[in-house]
This record gives C-alpha cells, structure tokens and sequence, in this order.
C-alpha cells in the first residue's frame, strides 16, 4: 500500500508565532484603552491584526494581501525615521511623535512595529509565495476600512487621529477646498491606483508565487 498522505511542513517557525502573538496581547489592550478601537481602523493595526491569522495558518493569500496595503507607506516610515534619528530633520514628518518625549517611551516602543512588520511580511511572502489575488481582495478590503473611518470617526483630533487621512492630508484641521465626500471618493481611488496596484505589480515581478 502506499504510504499514508502527511501534511506538509510549517514553513513559518514556531516561535516567531508565538513570538508574534505575545506582542499582539500586550499591544492590542493597551492601544484599545490608550486610543479607543477606533484606532484599529488605521491600514498599519489592520495589518498587524491580520498578520496573526496569516502566520498561523501560513496563508499565502492574507500575507500578500498585507503586503501590497502597508509595504510603500511603511516604506516610507522607515526611511523618514532613519533620517531624522541620523540627521534630526524629518523627511515627511511621519515619525515626528517618535521623538516627542511627552509620549511615553514604552508607547513609541511599541510604535516600532512600524519599522519591521512590512519586513517580516516580505519575508513571509518570499516563504509562502504571492497570491496575486491579493490585489483585488486587498482593494475590495482597503475600501470598507476606508468607509468605516469616514462614518464612524468625527473628528482629526479625536484619541485615534485622523484614520487613514479621510479628513485630510493634515494632523489636525480637516481640509476645506473639497466637499468631504470628494475627498473620500478621492482616497477610495488614490489607495488601489498609487499603492495597492504598483506592489501588487512589483510583487509578482520579484517575489515566488
């Protein structure tokens, strides 16, 4: 008789798992009381929320899916974080409250996920390969969190700031040159065209599928 059909190998080690899942118990209680749940609605805690299901399950489809919604903007996170702890001067400001010494620095530890998640989920990826179904499920996701940060926030200046930019490219005033559901209708564009398709392109250029 044949031998019996086993299942295949974990590709991702357990302790990264484990690992992984230790730093989500710390952080999600804390983020939840110190900036309500609303903040989860931010593409970068979607993403790590959805990471913890794609490492156990090794599933191809939701690390992709991660991949191509955070890797240019945390991209770009990376690079402005390391300028300014070299030089001190800012290249777009995004990492400016991680050298604002009134936030606690057990916070702004925490807020370094932003630096190495899009690392691991490339690294994940290049293991499991890229499920280029990624890019529609990954637009059809992008646009209900946008939704829900439109109609559930209200304003910029709220405990979760402003979510994903729906009131505008600033920190605190909503912008006023648009109607505020053109800016949406502009964002609901803007994420899939000018992030989503160009990593989903240069993912099935460079990474195993």
């Amino acid at each position: 008789m044949p031998p019996e059909e086993t299942l295949a190998s974990p590709q991702l080690p357990l302790w990264l798992k484990l690992a992984y899942t230790a730093f989500l118990a710390v952080l999600v209680p804390y983020y939840w009381y110190q900036y309500t749940p609303l903040n989860f609605l931010w593409f970068c805690d979607v993403a790590l929320l959805l990471t913890l299901p794609a490492l156990w399950l090794e599933n191809k489809l939701l690390t992709s899916m991660q991949v191509i919604a955070i890797t240019l903007p945390q991209l770009l996170w990376i690079v402005d974080f390391l300028v300014r702890m070299v030089t001190g001067l800012p290249v777009v400001g995004l990492t400016d409250y991680m050298f604002d010494a009134k936030i606690p620095l057990f916070t702004r530890g925490l807020s370094l996920f932003h630096g190495w998640l899009p690392i691991m989920l490339l690294w994940m990826v290049w293991k499991l390969g890229y499920d280029p179904r990624a890019f529609p499920a990954q637009v059809l996701l992008g646009w209900v969190v946008l939704l829900l940060s439109y109609f559930l926030t209200t304003s910029p200046t709220g405990p979760a700031g402003n979510v994903n930019k729906v009131f505008g490219p600033g920190e605190t005033e909503p912008q006023t040159w648009m109607d505020p559901r053109l800016w949406l209708a502009t964002l609901l564009a803007f994420y899939p065209v000018c992030i989503y398709l160009p990593t989903h392109l240069l993912a099935r250029w460079l990474l195993p599928r």
